[in-house]
Order: structure tokens, then sequence, then C-alpha cells
């Protein structure tokens, strides 16, 4: 069969003929026993294929992928950097790759020397002491964190507070958080300058107050001017603060989420800290706390004792939220990669990451507009194709379908809601100047051509294998099966 680059690849059973098979199995050594009859089927569907079909077929799925290792990946809100190979380098190692859970912890100490000091590093990065790596992922952590807070109240005897509050520019994970924990969520407006509002913050904030979700910086790009007072608003009340760690690679190194006001808070491992997520997962969602918060923590986690290593569950803990240690290669990934900068260099990360988000800003807000332009951003930012709509009848998803036809990923779009048409670009710190330019340089034509030949942005994309399809019939009339 020929293959035509930018055609869609055919499903593996299109391929391959009758009789054709990919392995050779040597002769059985055992006796052979017949299938009960009632398991046996006259017509069993299967690819019939070389080893040869196998390999060319998954190696073109393989590069008609993006990735971070092919160019920039402005995903907002999810901080998609590039992964340093020194950290695939040590989960290959026997001592990580080997080793396994039920092993004697003597046998182990090495493995749990690096989950303690990862523990610790993850406190001192937070300003919260206390450390968990049980969970999985950002939104598991999430729910890790409120169910902590949920378990602090009931400790107090505390039982009428069921008022979670959430500000209207969070991510969705917050609310759906809050309402797993089995509270109810109230949403808190934003401020003209995209901060949370911190007059309907007070008039909010009371003694059923469970707590506050917040994101700093927020899904505006943008550093929380007031999150100390808003912090004070809602201890005053009684209540503690979680933070959103999704959004950390703005400021890690330089400012601590703990000095801040934030009681509970997770880090995803998987953005900050480069473990690859997305379909090169595992990710991993890391809880810290305050030192009196460590009591109700997940187990177990490690803890030393002389120069013994050793799990513990903390005195309180809510139980365990993942089986055994949580993605512990996913760890071993974030460890290398928090070593390999090290203490003085940490800051780094954050100070690169929000510099080229606001070159980007410059070169694009005069252009497409940009709600809060006025204001420096953090690691990111948000545009609006709201202008590109009114007089050129071109919308935002128009506009990403188009730079995939550039050869990018599109950016975040429609997200945070606050923002019409919102457009929401996060470069991420390894990005060469150049190839910022050239990302620039993409969105400005294309902003372009929405003025000159609109129809042309509409109809995007030109060059993807899959072009433009029908979001309307693929909601309401999905083929989830094969049918050949």
């Amino acid at each position: 069969m020929s293959i035509v680059a930018n055609k869609p690849e055919p499903i593996i059973y299109e391929l391959g003929a009758i009789g054709r098979t990919g392995t050779a199995l040597p002769e059985c050594d055992v006796p052979t026993t017949e299938l009960p009859s009632h398991l046996l089927r006259d017509e069993l569907k299967l690819p019939e294929v070389s080893e040869v079909d196998v390999v060319r077929h998954f190696t073109r799925l393989s590069q008609k992928n993006y990735c971070v290792d092919l160019g920039i990946y402005p995903l907002g809100s999810c901080t998609m950097k590039y992964n340093p190979k020194i950290n695939e380098e040590a989960v290959k190692l026997r001592g990580f790759a080997q080793v396994h859970p039920y092993q004697n912890v003597d046998d182990v100490q090495g493995a749990l020397e690096l989950l303690y000091e990862l523990q610790q590093m993850l406190g001192e990065i937070s300003g919260l002491p206390g450390a968990t790596l049980q969970p999985a992922a950002g939104a598991q952590g999430e729910l890790t964190g409120v169910l902590v807070i949920r378990a602090y109240h009931l400790a107090r005897k505390d039982t009428k507070r069921r008022k979670v509050l959430v500000p209207d520019s969070s991510h969705g994970t917050n609310p759906a958080t809050g309402s797993m924990t089995g509270f109810e969520i109230v949403h808190v407006k934003s401020d003209s300058r995209g901060n949370i509002d911190l007059d309907e913050l007070r008039k909010l904030a009371d003694a059923e107050t469970v707590g506050l979700m917040i994101t700093n910086p927020n899904t505006l790009g943008l550093f929380e001017e007031n999150i100390q007072e808003a912090c004070q608003i809602v201890h005053d009340a009684g209540g503690l603060v979680y933070g959103d760690g999704a959004n950390l690679n703005a400021i890690v190194g330089v400012a601590r989420p703990g000095d801040l006001g934030i009681d509970v808070m997770h880090s995803n491992l998987h953005k900050t800290f480069s473990v690859p997520h997305g379909g090169g997962g595992p990710g991993a969602g890391a809880v810290m706390v305050r030192q009196d918060l460590a009591q109700f923590l997940p187990g177990p986690i490690v803890v030393k004792k002389g120069k013994r290593y050793e799990f513990a569950m903390p005195k309180k803990s809510i139980g365990r939220v993942k089986s055994f240690y949580g993605n512990f290669l996913a760890l071993v990934r974030a460890y290398v990669y928090i070593r390999a900068f090290g203490k003085e260099h940490i800051a780094e990360i954050a100070e690169n990451a929000v510099l080229n988000a606001n070159y980007l800003l410059a070169k694009l807000k005069d252009t497409y507009s940009a709600p809060f332009g006025n204001r420096p951003c953090k690691h990111e930012f948000v545009l609006t194709g709201t202008p590109f709509v009114e007089q050129y009848g071109v919308h935002t998803l128009d506009i990403a379908k188009r730079i995939e036809d550039y050869g990018y990923y599109p950016p975040t779009i429609y997200f945070p809601l606050i923002v019409p048409e919102c457009i929401m670009i996060e470069p991420t710190e390894t990005q060469s100047k150049e190839s910022l330019d050239e990302f620039a340089d993409a969105l400005l034509k294309i902003a372009e051509e929405a003025r000159t030949n609109p129809e042309l942005v509409k109809q995007a994309p030109h060059t993807a294998p899959v072009t433009r399809l029908d979001d309307v019939k693929a909601a309401r009339d999905p083929v989830l099966c094969y049918k050949g």
C-alpha cells in the first residue's frame, strides 16, 4: 500500500493480507489440549500482518505526532517543556528500573533515600515541610489536599463547614475536586486587574468556609497581587488555603507558596519538574502541607531514623490514595531534574519562563488583543480573538487550526472561561529566541491571513493528515468501533 505523508494512516486492520504472519512460534514442547467447544469461534477478525507491516505502521503513526522534542508546545496552563534526557538515563539504572515494591526496606535503602530527599526538596521549594509523594497526578493531588483540609476541620470537631471558595479563573479541576469531597462550590469573581476580588472574598468567607482553592500565578498568567491578604481573609474565617501548584513553574525558586500564606498545595511533577506527561506519562502530583497538617497526609511516607530510611503512616492519616508509594520512576525523574539545577540555579527556570512569555506577549499584543497586556505576565499570557470574529468572522478555533499548517501544536483555546475567544500561550523556559520569533511570525501571518483571506483560516488545517472535522457530527453521531 502506498502511503502519502499528509494523508490518514490506514488502521492496522486494513493492512496485510490473508495468511500473512509476523511471528514463527517454536514447536510446542508440552502436550496439547483442545479448547472447549463453547469457547471456539468460526471467525475471529484479527489483522494478518508481517513484522515489517507492524513496524512501518507504527513508525508512520509516531512520525505524525507532535511532541516537545520537535518544537515549541505552547499549551497554556500545562507547562509542556523539554524533558532532559539525563532523567531517562537515571530511570534506566538497574537499582531504580528493577526495584520491586515488595522488596524489604533493607534492600532498597538507596531508593528510599531518594524519596526522602525529594520530600525534603519539595518541602523546601514550596515552604511547606510536610510532603507525600503518593498522588499519581495533579487532580489526585488536589483531591488529596482537600481531603487533608477536611480531616483538619473534622479533627477539631468543626463540622459546620461546607463551602469551598474557587476563583472564576480557576482550573476546572478545582470545583470538580471540591464537589468530589462533598462540599459546595462557591465561585469568587476576578477584579479588573485579573486578581481575585478581595471585596467579594470578604463577603463570601465565613464560618462555613472550608477553604479557598487558588492558583498563583492564576490562569490569566498573572501573579495574584493580593495573595497574602486573600489568604488572611480565609484564615480569619477559620478556613485553609489550597494552592493549585499547576503553575509553579512561574515562581519555582523565586517565591514559596507557604511563605505567601498557602497551607496545602500540590505540585505537578510532570510539569514543573520535567516528568513526561500526556501520552508519555504517568505523572505525579506530590502534596506539601504546613507542619501541623503533616499528621493527616496519606502514607506511607519515608522517614529517616539515624542513617536508616523506613516507611511510616502519619498519625491521623487520611489513608492511602495510591497503591504502594506513587509512580516511583516519575519521582526519580523529578529528583534528577531538581538536583541538576541545584539550589543555586533552580530560580533560573522561572526567570527564563517569565522572560520568554513576556517577550512573546510583547511581539503579539499589538496585533492580537491582550486583555491584561498592560501588566507583565508570568509564565503564560492570554490573548483574545474577539476582534477577528467581529471584523472577519474568524474564530479562535480557526486560528488554532491554522497554526497546525505552520507546523506547530496549537495553544490552549477558550480557557480560562472569563476571557471570550481566549488564546492562552505558555512558551516555557526551554525555547530559544529564534524559536519564539518563528512562532510569533506564524501567528502574525495568520492574523494577516484573517484580514486578507479569512476563508483560508476558517477551512484550516490544510496540510494535516486529518483536516477540519465536523464537531457537531462527531459529538452527536460518534463512530467508536471499527466496522470494516
